[in-house]
């Protein structure tokens, strides 16, 4: 999901589908039609179901007016800038009626008839009910106060910049229709699928995509694809799947629904993006739907079985906490550790739970893909501050005091002790990222 977060590193959101919802990316400036006013019954919802979107995180500025827009979301072809969505006369989406907003919603086609980009991931939202559609609308009518601020306009090179393209990207890849319950399945199970696939839309950042920007699943018919994990904008978003080394296997519900709610378990903590998608979104969601949504993802079978085969864990373990111990001799990577890592994560790797995230047998230290975790060490990070667990709890940046071949070591050192048993890390591939961010950095 791509959200700014208060205390995490600049332009952390996803680079073409971010993990925060638009509801009307560059939409025509208008003013909305006037209708029937709706029940305080059908507001309130329509507010649930904008949090359920995180709506508010895309399309407002950090200490900006709600909805109002003016974020700049970097993509591959060029900054995409989000829109003022208050229903404000003149700057904001007050002359949508509510049809042009269901219009919009289901097909990505603006008021004045021009195409969205699918940075707004309308994709998934052609899914949504009528019912949760119009809450929306009223919502956005009737519950956001209205903004008078200009939108800027969205720049972008040529020929990406013809939107007439994205009628063809849509008869390719927008597939219609709403959410069709799985009869084989309960309640729940349909209703956390529903949330997945739609307003969560958590597939914009965990399924891989084809080369014209598709994901290349939209739901667990459609292949081993869906939500299998993906690398974007210098960030790996995990598989939600039941792979055995990187995915949800290890996980139970329970441990899921702490994480949405709270950003942290004893194995896991929140960071980068998906921190600021629990601070602004999933906290708020009622226990019931959490535990929906654990329900569907614990079904999803592994995308990839491969689990790799560890010999002597236990021996390696030890010997990587006698090695802590004995002051980092003898294995590269142990000394930067211990003057840099062992205060907070411990000669064992296991950290402080909920404080401090557990790394020995870690999801994220095992992933094929090392970027996260050498995005994390050089620019640090921050856990949501939410309701439940208020403290936020900062990851410090290591990119100004450690080297490449430093951090590099170190990675290494941690990817391959403690039962983990990841490829190591390359001073090379620490540079790249490195130079990457600094280039973001100076825009």
């Amino acid at each position: 999901m791509n959200t700014p977060e208060r205390n995490a590193p600049r332009n952390l959101r996803p680079a073409w589908f971010v993990p925060a919802v638009f509801l009307a990316t560059l939409m025509a400036n208008g003013t909305m039609a006037q209708a029937p006013a709706a029940s305080q019954e059908q507001v309130q919802r329509g507010a649930y179901l904008a949090r359920a979107g995180d709506c508010i995180a895309c399309h407002t500025l950090p200490k900006g007016q709600p909805y109002a827009g003016g974020l700049a979301l970097d993509t591959p072809i060029g900054k995409v800038i989000s829109t003022n969505i208050t229903p404000d006369p003149e700057t904001g989406i007050g002359r949508y009626s509510t049809d042009e907003f269901v219009k919009l919603m289901r097909t990505g086609v603006a008021r004045d008839g021009h195409r969205l980009y699918p940075a707004m991931p309308y994709t998934s939202y052609a899914r949504l009910t009528q019912d949760d559609l119009l809450a929306l609308d009223a919502y956005f009518r009737q519950g956001v106060a209205p903004v008078r601020q200009p939108n800027r306009p969205t720049r972008l090179k040529w020929p990406l910049s013809m939107r007439s393209l994205m009628a063809v990207w849509n008869a390719l890849y927008l597939k219609q229709g709403e959410y069709a319950a799985n009869p084989n399945q309960n309640p729940s199970w349909n209703r956390g699928a529903y949330l997945v696939q739609g307003l969560g839309h958590c597939g914009g950042c965990h399924t891989p995509r084809g080369v014209a920007g598709q994901e290349k699943a939209d739901s667990e018919r459609k292949g081993r694809y869906f939500l299998a994990g993906a690398t974007l904008d210098n960030w790996d978003a995990s598989p939600l799947t039941g792979n055995p080394d990187t995915g949800l296997q290890a996980w139970s519900k329970e441990e899921i629904v702490e994480f949405l709610k709270t950003g942290r378990t004893a194995r896991m903590a929140a960071f980068g993006a998906m921190a600021g998608v629990i601070e602004k979104s999933t906290q708020y969601l009622t226990d019931q739907d959490l535990m929906a949504i654990a329900e569907y993802l614990k079904s999803l079978p592994a995308s990839d079985h491969h689990k790799r085969v560890e010999t002597g864990p236990a021996i390696r373990a030890s010997a990587a906490r006698q090695a802590l111990r004995a002051g980092g001799t003898g294995m590269r990577g142990a000394q930067v550790y211990l003057d840099n890592c062992n205060a907070c994560h411990h000669s064992d790797g296991t950290g402080a739970p909920r404080i401090f995230p557990n790394l020995a047998r870690n999801e994220v230290v095992n992933a094929k893909d090392p970027i996260s975790l050498v995005h994390l060490v050089l620019a640090g990070s921050a856990t949501p501050s939410t309701q439940t667990a208020p403290s936020m709890i900062a990851m410090p940046d290591f990119g100004w005091r450690l080297s490449d071949e430093e951090l590099a070591d170190v990675l290494s050192f941690v990817r391959g002790n403690w039962g983990n048993h990841a490829a190591g890390v390359s001073s090379a591939e620490v540079a790249r990222i490195r130079n990457t961010l600094a280039i973001q950095d100076r825009k």
